[in-house]
């Protein structure tokens, strides 16, 4: 009687922590299926509220999912993070930038995406273009929130006032200074400065060529001389006032309402195209998109994603933060909210459905991103591990260069002095 009274207490402890250990059939889950989610993103008050929204509406869909926020501005982000890794405590899943997401995914710090693509991740109306930009290393560790392609954003009344009706079809760099001495002889700048990285990036590419090799163990370009052809004519731009000088520059930077072209000072400044909108909502007044000079445009040009998403390797609940993420590709409820701030969106079905939800300068981004797609070549590599030290010291030396302390030939030469001592590391 007692052995059996035993035997009985036995297989009930057994059933009980087979039930504990099931987790309700959800990875992570508690036994009441419940699961919890910390997410971390980085932006503007704008993009925290949206945000809140979406992941409001996936909780409505999803009640046993409860999600925790976390954001930051972009310096503060990675200040924010970077103990959260050292400590394997990174939130499920992370905004991540194409600058930084090598570091994260060679410290194991990023799980591969691949066996969720297909599955929990739906990406069949996704060109393999866009999704491959998430490969490092043959594994996936990143999903675009969206996508952004380089342009010349500008007032065509500008234009005008400095006497062309135009951008010159097929611009080419020639053109393009020619056009600066047109607008300076106006008082108007031409641009107002490009950054110096993502700029030289593009004018390498149109030469076959990358920033990086593809290893991430040095640069992708061995005659100094392109580095002189580039920035030389930025130089020359400044100092014929086609564009402002650094000082002028540097008053400005990084604040709309104080730029060049919303005080109509400047005709136009290329960037990202997801930063148009914004442009456009503050100069409220019309502006354009061209595309980029060449010759050679096509090998330049590439479809950026204007961030990604990843899933950290310390989750304990992989398929629910991969399940977040494919809401955010192929829900058109979310996109609907979402708007295409974080670029346009990757899949072609989604970007269908939301037109009519956009505003006009929202579209005039979507129909500029849909004509250079076509025309655009896969993106290089991501940047390698010690790229935001190389960036850093690219910006300190053509800052050098734009204030005429350096010629281009000396700062081609420090510039590579630097950024193979940077890179070496990864050898």
């Amino acid at each position: 009687m007692v052995k059996k009274a035993i035997f009985l207490m036995m297989a009930a402890l057994l059933v009980f922590t087979a039930a504990c250990s099931s987790g309700g059939g959800t990875e992570g889950a508690s036994g009441d299926d419940s699961v919890t989610l910390r997410i971390a993103w980085w932006g503007s008050d704008a993009r925290h509220e949206y945000t809140q929204k979406v992941i409001d509406l996936y909780k409505s869909k999803n009640p046993n999912v409860k999600i925790d926020v976390e954001y930051a501005s972009f310096d503060d982000y990675w200040k924010k993070l970077a103990p959260q890794a050292a400590a394997n405590q990174l939130p499920d899943i992370v905004q991540m930038d194409i600058s930084y997401i090598s570091q994260y995914a060679q410290n194991g710090q990023l799980e591969d995406l691949a066996p969720y693509l297909g599955n929990q991740i739906k990406v069949d109306d996704v060109s393999e273009n866009v999704i491959s930009t998430g490969v490092i290393n043959g594994k996936q560790y990143g999903v675009p929130a969206g996508v952004n392609v380089l342009g010349f954003q500008y007032d065509p009344a500008l234009l005008k006032k400095a006497g062309a009706d135009a951008i010159p079809d097929n611009m080419t760099w020639e053109s393009y200074e020619a056009l600066g001495k047109q607008a300076a002889d106006k008082g108007l700048y031409l641009d107002g400065g490009v950054a110096p990285d993502i700029f030289f990036h593009y004018f390498l590419r149109t030469k076959g060529l990358s920033l990086y090799n593809a290893e991430g163990t040095g640069l992708g370009y061995d005659d100094d001389q392109l580095f002189v052809e580039f920035f030389g004519l930025m130089r020359r731009m400044i100092e014929q006032g086609a564009a402002p000088t650094p000082d002028v520059a540097n008053q400005t930077k990084g604040i709309i309402e104080e730029s060049d072209l919303v005080k109509e000072k400047g005709i136009g400044v290329w960037q990202w195209s997801n930063q148009f909108v914004a442009l456009q909502q503050v100069a409220n007044r019309p502006l354009e998109i061209a595309p980029m000079p060449g010759p050679d445009m096509e090998k330049g040009l590439y479809m950026q994603p204007s961030m990604y998403w990843g899933v950290t390797s310390n989750s304990k609940v992989k398929e629910e933060a991969a399940k977040f993420i494919d809401f955010w590709v192929n829900d058109v409820e979310a996109n609907k909210l979402i708007k295409g701030e974080r670029g346009v969106p990757i899949s072609g079905a989604i970007k269908e459905a939301i037109a009519p939800e956009l505003s006009d300068a929202t579209k005039q981004v979507f129909e500029f991103v849909a004509a250079m797609e076509p025309k655009a070549s896969p993106m290089s590599s991501p940047p390698p591990v010690g790229s935001p030290e190389v960036i850093s010291s690219l910006a300190d030396v053509v800052e050098e260069l734009n204030f005429g302390k350096i010629t281009p030939e000396q700062a081609a030469e420090t510039f590579r002095k630097n950024a193979e001592s940077v890179l070496a590391n990864n050898k």
